[in-house]
């Protein structure tokens, strides 16, 4: 076990056996009543506000008959409305369901029905597509509340601000012990059904202290802008959690994460305070530095900015930090475990590599027999740490195959460096191997998108006519780049052993990706197979 030197380990007290999430962030920013908490592009809320609308909304539902540990459906865009329907939730003791709004209507059917969900909290931009699930599930909702409804509401459905305004304020939290299940997000997987990850009212104060206060020093002069969206435990902790544990202001974007809305965001011109540190994904970060409109330095504010999702690429950290002056602080983390618990840290990046173990939790790379590997040897990630999600809700084979005896296996294969830091191999599924010998595919990639005519590449393998596995690459160009497939290579061959380099290479317009910007390399092998 490789686990974080005891002298660099956090001295916290853990919450009380009592403990409401909500509250505790409540509690933490009543002394800046006036200071802004949250904008987007057509309201703000300063943490007073936040404060009274909260608790005004643990009262409504209270009202309209939930009761402590009932779920309801958090389907709704990155506004004001989001964080107050989320800690509202909390604060009643009721348990928000926050799921991706990207999805179709048979995903929320799905959800409706596994959750069990009593209520639905939805942006008015996406009542259409809920009320088609609606229609197709065998639910048990009985009220709709809609935030900036887009046309009349029938008698279901609530208005969300009428709705806050109809109620006073809830006295007190409701007391949820620290262990309680605080919310549900659901898990990305990549195939079969999204599980859903059930995590208490102490995981994300643990998020806070050890990652957001103690590896990103935020503080109360900083301002948080995510790509990341709130209904994604990396973007929960970036704005929301994080942010609020310090009282820090966020600046929250309804749309797409596209280089041009981003870099409204960053300069000012959506009308919001210039971010301080922004929350990326790899894939954003090479295309907003690809894009032509690449703001100039001297018109953003940034002192730092994050990645998750993927494994950041050593030329897109180095190129992003030459252009602005400033770090991307890589690291991975995971719905289970909530947010990152590996990181490269301010102040010390080794670009290429996922950096060192956050302190309060032990990291762990096994071979195929369960034994711990030797340095410099592939093993399956797993990590010990207190912000492990409880289960997975009804699915106990799951929740068994990723939760055990306190350690959670990621489902990625890593490589710890001679200095401790740890470097990406790949999803445990996508590793190849070649000759006899592992092949990361990320690698690869990582190389590729090094050459000045690439944007990105994901890298499967296939077998040759003797059945032999080699490597593949699809390669997507930047606009009006050109370059040929010896020329890449020979570029790869210059740079790494001759056993990596891709046999083939195909040059496509987009790769298959999740919301989340990862790429879907089990689709390129899908596509490979269904190919005549």
């Amino acid at each position: 076990m490789h686990a974080a030197p005891p002298d660099l380990v956090p001295a916290l007290t853990p919450p009380n056996e009592t403990f409401n999430f909500a509250a505790h962030l409540l509690a933490a920013n009543v002394s800046r009543p006036d200071k802004l908490a949250f904008i987007d592009d057509q309201a703000s809320l300063s943490f007073s506000a936040l404060d009274d609308a909260v608790r005004r909304l643990a009262a409504g539902l209270r009202a309209i008959g939930l009761k402590r540990e009932e779920r309801v459906l958090l389907l709704m865009q990155d506004t004001c409305a989001w964080p107050v329907a989320f800690l509202g939730a909390l604060y009643a003791g009721v348990v928000p369901v926050a799921v991706n709004t990207l999805l179709t209507a048979d995903d929320y059917a799905y959800m409706l029905e596994h959750s069990r969900a009593q209520a639905v909290l939805v942006s008015g931009a996406l009542l259409p597509v809920l009320n088609s699930a609606l229609v197709k599930a065998d639910h048990e909702v009985q009220k709709v509340l809609v935030s900036r409804p887009a046309a009349p509401l029938h008698p279901a459905e609530l208005d969300f601000d009428a709705f806050l305004a109809a109620h006073s304020p809830l006295a007190k939290p409701a007391a949820t012990g620290a262990d309680d299940p605080g919310f549900w997000l659901y898990s990305s997987g990549s195939t079969g059904r999204p599980k859903g990850a059930v995590h208490s009212h102490a995981n994300p104060w643990w998020t806070a202290e050890l990652y957001g206060k103690r590896i990103l020093n935020l503080s109360a002069d900083d301002v948080c802008f995510s790509a990341a969206k709130l209904f994604f435990a990396y973007g929960l902790g970036n704005a929301l959690s994080f942010p609020l544990s310090v009282g820090a202001t966020t600046v929250l974007m309804p749309e797409r994460a596209t280089p041009e809305a981003v870099f409204a965001r960053w300069t000012g011109a959506a009308g919001n305070p210039r971010p301080t540190v922004f929350f990326g994904a790899p894939t954003g970060y090479a295309g907003m530095l690809a894009h032509p409109a690449l703001p100039a330095r001297e018109s953003v504010a940034l002192r730092m900015a994050s990645s998750a999702g993927e494994a950041l690429p050593a030329d897109v950290g180095e190129r992003f930090t030459a252009h602005f002056g400033v770090e991307i602080i890589d690291g991975i983390g995971s719905t289970e475990m909530l947010h990152i618990f590996m990181s490269n840290r301010p102040g010390k990046v080794r670009y290429g590599t996922t950096g060192w173990p956050v302190p309060g939790y032990d990291i762990e790379l096994r071979g195929e027999d369960g034994s711990p590997v030797a340095d410099g040897e592939p093993g399956d990630l797993y990590i010990h740490g207190p912000s492990a999600a409880m289960m997975y809700w009804g699915n106990r084979q799951k929740t068994r195959e990723t939760f055990q005896g306190g350690w959670t296996k990621a489902g990625d294969k890593y490589v710890r460096n001679a200095d401790g830091s740890y470097t990406y191999g790949g999803r445990s599924d996508d590793m190849l191997k070649v000759s006899g010998i592992y092949v990361s595919p990320f690698e690869v990639e990582a190389t590729l998108v090094e050459h000045a005519a690439v944007l990105e590449a994901a890298v499967i393998g296939v077998p040759d006519a003797e059945g032999l596995t080699k490597t593949k690459a699809f390669v997507v160009l930047k606009p009006g780049a050109a370059a040929t497939e010896a020329e890449l290579k020979a570029f790869v061959k210059d740079k790494l052993a001759a056993y990596k380099y891709p046999r083939q290479i195909a040059f496509v317009t987009e790769l298959p990706k999740t919301a989340t910007g990862k790429v879907q390399r089990y689709k390129l092998r899908e596509q490979e197979s269904a190919a005549p």
